[in-house]
């Protein structure tokens, strides 16, 4: 018989595509060594299956992934988040994480829930970012982020020009259309934001946001709302925007929505001290605002 029947018939829980896959991946040996699906096989051969591992239960894999502390006690881990590093796992992201890092730094995380990440950044998103060590410090911080009491303040660069300090109190939810997306809906989750202005430059606006709430997509989701859109944020941004000639290249070359989460501030959960944590831009958004100052002949 073929050698993809008689795995078929030898493994009938898996449909016979999926074996012959297995076969061309070379996860199925025959007599130590390779083999097409269509060999004949006599019997007396000795078949071999690498064992299948859905990725969704390499989730909760140790990695050892590098990670910017920026402080720690028996408590508390404070993350200072690259770029690109994904939070938690997900669909399409199952290995790779935050979390998974999490794990092999502090392998005693495996005991408590989501290895101790009490709230999230987007993957393109830099910054501050708590852990908690123990069951007892995660519900602390839990208890915090739901009566808003921790202090969470971004940078973020916004197209076009921003004159004033506001607030934006609008609900947020699932894009009725897009699924990938949040949006202003009126059925959303309440969500404010303030912001204020850092720095101000012809098409773009250097913005402090502060976030009272934290909603996916929050702030990307709010300056869109009103018009100010993140530089580099390909979700939210639609169509070109208008800007002047020695700044266009620059903001629209920018690869990742420019948004870093610089100041991080709570209650300790176990002494009850008042802790706050500064963390600079990183070296892409520092490039970028230089590069902007040096083509407005502006000094730094």
């Amino acid at each position: 018989m073929r050698f993809d029947q008689v795995l078929a018939k030898l493994l009938p829980e898996y449909s016979r595509s999926r074996l012959q896959a297995w076969i061309a991946a070379g996860q199925v040996s025959l007599n130590g060594g390779s083999a097409a699906a269509k060999q004949k096989v006599w019997g007396g051969e000795q078949i071999a299956v690498v064992e299948q591992t859905h990725p969704e239960q390499l989730a909760y894999a140790p990695e050892d992934i590098p990670l910017d502390i920026v402080y720690e006690d028996d408590a508390l881990l404070v993350i200072n988040k690259p770029v690109g590093l994904v939070v938690h796992p997900g669909s399409g992201n199952w290995q790779g994480t935050l979390l998974n890092a999490l794990l092999h730094y502090a392998p005693q995380l495996d005991g408590v829930p989501r290895a101790g990440i009490v709230h999230r950044l987007d993957k393109d998103t830099s910054g501050l970012l708590v852990v908690a060590k123990t069951l007892i410090a995660q519900t602390a911080l839990v208890r915090q982020l739901q009566a808003r009491s921790v202090k969470r303040e971004y940078l973020a660069l916004v197209w076009g020009e921003v004159r004033h300090a506001g607030r934006v109190d609008q609900p947020i939810g699932r894009h009725p259309a897009q699924r990938v997306k949040m949006a202003v809906v009126e059925s959303g989750k309440p969500a404010v934001t303030h912001y204020q202005v850092e720095a101000g430059f012809p098409s773009c606006t250097l913005l402090r946001c502060r976030l009272e709430t934290g909603r996916t997509h929050q702030i990307r989701v709010h300056m869109a709302y009103l018009g100010h859109p993140l530089v580099g944020d390909s979700l939210y941004l639609h169509g070109p925007r208008k800007c002047i000639a020695p700044l266009r290249e620059l903001l629209h070359g920018f690869p990742r929505q420019a948004l870093h989460a610089s100041r991080l501030a709570l209650v300790h959960p176990l002494n009850g001290e008042q802790m706050e944590w500064h963390v600079p831009l990183p070296a892409d958004m520092q490039l970028l605002l230089r590069q902007i100052r040096e083509a407005l002949h502006e000094p730094d």
